[in-house]
């Protein structure tokens, strides 16, 4: 059975993603030559016997009333330009899988493997510049990646060759720091150079040995913002507010923070100003004038946990109430909808795992202002409006789909 591949395109009434991906690229992106735009989603279909795919191609991949398909290749002008994007490998990717699933449902012996491509098609007379700046907008290279060459595959059956030994860094405890600076752009990591010279040193001075490539990688993923939190902790050392009217209730909240971790931190020259210890200093200060008697800690304490006596049939228990915070500031800014979609999973496993039940929820959600212009976007960054956006999406489609299961996103704050 030989790879199939279907466009799927949305009848023109029924085209929103499409009208608005015109308006975005006219109005937003500042571009008029463009004169329509149309989006397809690709299928590439395998392990499929010709009667389960006559029926998937009108109930699994296309819906006839609000739907139109062609198979193996789509008709446009010669002028329109065109490109697909797919998610990068490794990536998981949610139409592919959930088509899958529906497919073993027609067929349950059945292992269909299903790939899935958007293909835009943009109509009017675009420069190549406008074109790269239109290709821009709609890719984010941290999750998905411009397919290239769109025949296609053979097969879509991947095979993983074995891996090599994990390769030791010989010669990195001793390393003069010229080559090691080398050795450290050539490895494309999130940490600093001034992170990599600390595991140098750590590893000279106290393992006495050269690290392997598995430990840098694993340094270097829980050394991420994602996990360590590094501008929570960033130390801040000179703190102002703008002139307005807010600045006199901030700088009066600011001044009482300082004064409670004086009090607090007496003594201890090792902390320092931060937003984490802001976030942290309330309790903290409750806890020194021993307000938190019935606070719950343990040696893996990773939410407030309080000890509320509660009577069950007649005799009373001491249960244990959580508070939990999820934020996923940094994950979301530079893949909106995967850092969303990874704060809400994250909210609902940390109580689960410590078998709690979520009864009551809080999403709180910040952002810049997306009607900025993307000309005033910063370097290397995305634009505030496709932040907002795309780390919108994981909520409405909970919305969408489980409208009774709102209060399983966050744990109250």
């Amino acid at each position: 059975m030989s790879v199939r591949r279907i466009y799927v395109e949305k009848l023109p009434e029924y085209a929103v993603a499409a009208k608005e991906l015109f308006h975005e690229i006219k109005g937003y992106l500042g571009i008029t030559t463009v004169t329509g735009v149309r989006v397809l989603v690709r299928y590439d279909i395998e392990n499929l016997s010709e009667e389960t795919y006559k029926k998937a191609v009108v109930t699994v991949f296309s819906e006839p009333p609000v739907d139109t398909y062609s198979e193996g290749t789509f008709k446009k002008n010669d002028s329109d330009r065109v490109f697909s994007v797919e998610a990068l490998p490794g990536q998981f990717d949610q139409r592919a899988d959930s088509a899958e699933q529906c497919l073993k449902l027609l067929k349950e012996t059945e292992e269909p493997v299903v790939r899935c491509a958007t293909t835009y098609i943009l109509e009017g007379r675009l420069t190549d510049e406008e074109f790269e700046r239109v290709k821009k907008h709609c890719i984010n290279p941290v999750d998905s990646r411009e397919t290239g060459d769109d025949s296609i595959p053979e097969t879509l059956i991947q095979t993983f060759e074995e891996p090599e030994d994990v390769k030791t860094l010989t010669g990195f405890a001793d390393m003069a720091k010229e080559p090691l600076k080398k050795l450290y752009d050539s490895f494309g990591l999130a940490m600093t150079f001034n992170d990599f010279l600390h595991i140098q040193n750590y590893f000279k001075n106290d393992e006495h040995r050269d690290p392997t490539m598995t430990e840098i990688r694993v340094l270097d993923t829980y050394w991420s913002d994602h996990c360590r939190h590094t501008t929570f902790n960033t130390e801040l050392k000179k703190v102002s507010c703008d002139e307005g009217y807010y600045k006199k209730p901030i700088m009066e909240t600011y001044e009482k923070y300082v004064g409670d971790r004086n009090s607090v931190y007496a003594g201890r020259p090792d902390k320092f100003v931060c937003l984490m210890e802001m976030a942290l200093m309330g309790a903290k200060k409750l806890k020194a004038m021993g307000k938190l008697q019935d606070q719950e800690e343990s040696d893996e304490i990773n939410a407030c946990s309080i000890v509320v006596p509660v009577e069950i049939d007649g005799k009373e228990e001491e249960w244990l109430v959580n508070f939990k915070n999820e934020t996923h500031n940094h994950p979301t800014e530079i893949e909106p909808f995967g850092g969303a979609a990874t704060c809400l999973g994250g909210a609902i496993r940390d109580p689960l795992s410590g078998r709690t039940y979520v009864y009551q929820a809080m999403r709180i959600t910040g952002a810049a202002d997306p009607t900025v212009s993307v000309k005033d976007t910063l370097p290397n960054k995305l634009p505030q409006k496709k932040i907002v956006r795309s780390a919108a999406a994981p909520l409405w489609v909970l919305l969408r789909e489980k409208p009774f299961s709102v209060s399983h996103q966050t744990p109250a704050t």
